[in-house]
């Protein structure tokens, strides 16, 4: 039996051929069987069986991949960690089957709310961490508020009772300048995570933006020459 490429790195549907040209041998047959159950095993590693969104393997594996290309480009990354308030509330008032819809309900309206070159991956417990590709800090801010808002204005339906939901948020973001770590920058966003708590949850929080300069030093050089010392260069 020969197989067309690598069997380690081919997909299921590569074609394999049998060397004394038997139709549908049992081999090929296996190997390709084989391939598609690793390829079902490598999805299960990588995904949250609960929710069906990218578990903590997976989160790490995306943020190193979207810290590389912020590296190659120069377009910053920006995490948004989530964290539900009250969850411990929520099961002991509704019970833990309906704290395990309200982490469904969650998943939905962040796939509906994120765009879909984002990545919504559970952290683990009641904790969501959101991949922000190409995104400045002063863009991902909105983009959490309307997650926050969303989430408040989007009760989970329980057997005919609404169940409301809050979540805290942090944000962090990774530019082409900074040098610290995967780790780092998650515990960047779980500060502000536990900032927002602090501040009395249902709210988002993060780094003072940077200021944007719309008028260059030389263009104010240029204003103060033509209005006098009314503009100096410190303005």
């Amino acid at each position: 039996m020969t197989v067309n490429s690598d069997d380690s790195h081919a997909p299921a549907s590569s074609t394999l051929t049998c060397p004394v040209g038997v139709t549908d041998c049992p081999i090929a047959l296996e190997v390709a069987e084989l391939r598609r159950n690793l390829s079902t095993l490598s999805d299960l590693v990588k995904t949250d069986p609960l929710t069906g969104i990218g578990n903590y393997r997976s989160f790490i594996q995306a943020l190193e991949q979207e810290i590389e290309r912020t590296l190659r480009s120069g377009q910053p990354t920006s995490l948004v960690m989530l964290d539900i308030d009250f969850f411990k509330k929520v099961n002991d008032q509704w019970g833990h089957e309906v704290g395990n819809q309200a982490l469904i309900h969650l998943t939905t309206l962040l796939q509906k709310t994120v765009r879909k070159l984002d990545i919504p991956c559970r952290y683990g417990g009641e904790e969501f961490a959101i991949i922000l590709p190409d995104t400045t800090l002063t863009a991902s801010i909105p983009v959490a508020e309307r997650i926050r808002q969303v989430i408040e204005n989007t009760p989970l339906d329980v057997a005919g009772k609404s169940l409301k939901l809050t979540v805290s948020l942090g944000i962090a973001t990774y530019r082409e300048q900074e040098n610290i770590s995967v780790a780092e920058l998650v515990k960047q966003a779980d500060e502000y995570l536990y900032q927002a708590k602090e501040n009395g949850r249902n709210c988002v929080c993060h780094a003072k933006p940077p200021s944007i300069n719309i008028v260059s030093k030389e263009e104010k050089q240029t204003l103060s020459e033509l209005f006098g010392s009314g503009m100096t260069k410190k303005d």
